[in-house]
């Protein structure tokens, strides 16, 4: 089974369940974003995630073979076609040069790891309506020469 294909498996055995990506990050105890990215195929779980996921959801050693095999990440035919991605995207072509000066200003010449990284997402409110929150927390890394 390639992790496309188990990308799949995951997909269709999750909605046909209804388990939630919570259900699954607490099974690989590990956070929400970076695990539900790691079952769409751009993370490895580690054996022991993987085989907790996978009996959750029915699913069988091939497909845990896949979830631990390194990923070609980024690698998403297609993506930019989605709206909500296409519009991450463009927040970045539009923010992304002001983030770049304001992370120099304040930090120095470097950059934000998106190794040493964290990331959530959560549903707020703000006068009367929904607001998706997302915090990017990336270690600062300067450039030593």
């Amino acid at each position: 089974m390639t992790k496309d294909e188990a990308v799949e498996a995951i997909l269709v055995a999750k909605h046909g369940m209804g388990v939630t990506w919570g259900e699954l990050a607490a099974l690989a105890e590990k956070p929400e974003v970076w695990s539900t990215a790691a079952l769409l195929g751009q993370h490895p779980l580690d054996r022991e995630a993987a085989q907790r996921v996978a009996a959750r959801l029915g699913l069988d050693e091939d497909a845990v073979a896949a979830m631990t095999r390194q990923p070609y990440r980024g690698n998403t035919a297609g993506s930019l076609a989605d709206p909500t991605i296409y519009r991450l995207h463009e927040l970045v072509l539009v923010y992304g040069p002001a983030i770049k000066e304001l992370i120099h200003e304040k930090f120095g010449d470097g950059i934000m790891s998106a190794i040493n990284f964290s990331m959530t997402l959560d549903r707020v409110e703000r006068d009367g309506e929904p607001r998706v929150q997302i915090t990017l927390d990336g270690k600062y890394l300067p450039y030593q020469w």
